[in-house]
């Protein structure tokens, strides 16, 4: 499916995918390892996945089109990927497009076709293109149409040939070359690395499967998956090591560079209300955001329904706060996902109610309070709304758990362009009357600020300021 034919199953924001990765001194099931992992993680990522496993001594890697679940399922001789390590990843893609090329772990060969290298990572990255021009004019050649990650990769490869094969120097020398916000796991010979931007914009923590078996995971809910306990997250601009017995933590850059901004959407809407993110609880801050919201403005009514799934902890928040009750009234379709064909043009704009359908009669009549994690390009919104006038809704009042998007992001987020945002077109007074809502409020900056505790955030997509300045 094209991402521009998909805006009316999902008005949203992407994140580009997330990764996971295992490692243990000896040999173990790291094909239901990865497989349980990467499923954990299919909702930040539902083009593609695949996976390398170091098995003995050899990298081995499978990767295609596809849901997690679909695409292991096709896989028939799963006890070949057993080993002592893996790496994986789930996909959606930002930089590089939809090419089946593009799909990751990206590794490298050496000239007897031996996999020496494999890596995978979430974020993009500012300055990929001068970087590949440089290493392409050396005699680089790449495999993918565009990829910053294959970037890190081919970066990576040229200063484990320049220090001996020193994992630790080349990660070092490849995160002073590079610029914006990543996450990357690297899988080479006995060993696994894994680190994090200085900023830590996109988020990755490890914790451990038993005293021997290290994980490292996007979200806390890969970990908690395969029956892992959380340690903590990797700290901005920190890289861990681990081979065999030995397991060791290093700065990738000077400590007074690092400046923690990890990207607030997480909360929002990308990560699952079940994880912890920097150790703070995505379901507390979205249902706190609905407390907040009618705080912010209160509103009589008879019900709030929240959009499923990410608008739900806030709709319970705002009837905890409120005292209006909290009902499920929009029943979610779900069986349809990236891969569904859509219909012409035309009808498109009538079959919103394919993903979701009003329950009839609790709407009839009723004073109904609607919340939505965002508003993005507001084409969806406009259609809810439409439903819910067309149930006979008596009064609709819209919420949004975020404040107003007027910026795009280029840190590993897939965007619309800013003219496409409609919190930036238009007013707030103005939206309100292209939506046809009888009232319409976002949260506003300081309290989100105030709910996440601090300004140590990106806030890019509400600011239009960045941690970090495109230079590509």
């Amino acid at each position: 499916m094209k991402k521009e034919d998909s805006s009316f199953l999902s008005d949203k924001f992407h994140e580009e995918c997330g990764i996971f990765g295992v490692y243990s001194p000896s040999k173990i099931d790291t094909f239901s390892l990865i497989q349980f992992g990467l499923f954990a993680l299919q909702h930040r990522g539902q083009e593609a996945c695949g996976f390398s496993v170091l098995r003995d001594g050899f990298i081995i890697s499978h990767k295609n089109e596809g849901l997690v679940l679909d695409f292991f399922r096709k896989i028939y001789n799963s006890e070949c990927y057993h080993g002592n390590a893996a790496i994986g990843h789930t996909r959606y893609s930002t930089e590089g497009g939809q090419s089946k090329r593009n799909i990751q772990p990206f590794f490298c060969e050496d000239s007897y076709g031996k996999s020496t290298i494999s890596i995978v990572h979430n974020g993009n990255l500012i300055n990929a293109c001068n970087i590949r021009k440089k290493l392409e004019s050396e005699g680089v050649h790449f495999i993918s149409e565009y990829s910053d990650s294959e970037v890190i990769l081919r970066l990576i490869q040229k200063y484990l040939l320049k220090y001996n094969n020193c994992l630790k120097k080349a990660i070092k020398k490849t995160t002073m070359d590079i610029k914006g916000a990543y996450s990357v796991i690297v899988l080479m010979n006995n060993k696994i690395a894994a680190f994090r931007d200085p900023y830590g914009i996109r988020p990755l923590c490890y914790g451990m499967l038993n005293e021997k078996t290290y994980l490292f995971s996007s979200e806390t809910c890969g970990i908690d998956s395969v029956g892992g306990f959380y340690i903590r997250d990797l700290l901005p601009g920190e890289s861990i090591i681990v081979e065999k017995q030995s397991v060791y933590f290093f700065s990738l850059k000077k400590t007074t560079w690092i400046k923690r901004r990890i990207c607030s959407f997480e909360y929002i809407y990308f990560s699952r209300p079940d994880s912890l993110i920097e150790n703070i609880n995505v379901y507390e801050i979205r249902e706190k955001s609905g407390e907040k919201l009618y705080q912010q403005h209160p509103v009589e009514a008879d019900v709030v329904i929240g959009v499923p799934d990410s608008g739900v902890p806030a709709s319970i928040g705002y009837s905890k706060a409120s005292g209006i009750p909290f009902k499920p009234l929009l029943v979610k379709n779900k069986y349809i996902g990236r891969s569904f064909i859509l219909p012409k043009k035309e009808m498109r704009e009538e079959m919103v109610n394919l993903k979701l359908n009003p329950i009839l009669y609790e709407i009839i009549g009723k004073r109904i309070v609607i919340i939505d994690d965002s508003i993005v390009r507001g084409t969806t919104s406009k259609r809810l709304v439409t439903l819910l006038r067309r149930a006979g809704a008596k009064e609709i009042h819209f919420r949004s758990a975020s404040p107003p998007i007027i910026a795009p992001c280029y840190l590993g987020v897939d965007t619309p362009i800013k003219k496409d945002l409609i919190s930036y077109q238009i007013n707030q007074n103005t939206m309100k009357k292209v939506l046809n809502v009888d009232s319409l409020e976002f949260l506003s900056m300081e309290n989100f600020i105030e709910i996440l505790g601090g300004k140590s955030y990106c806030f890019g997509c509400f600011t239009g300021n960045y941690p970090v300045i495109k230079s590509d």
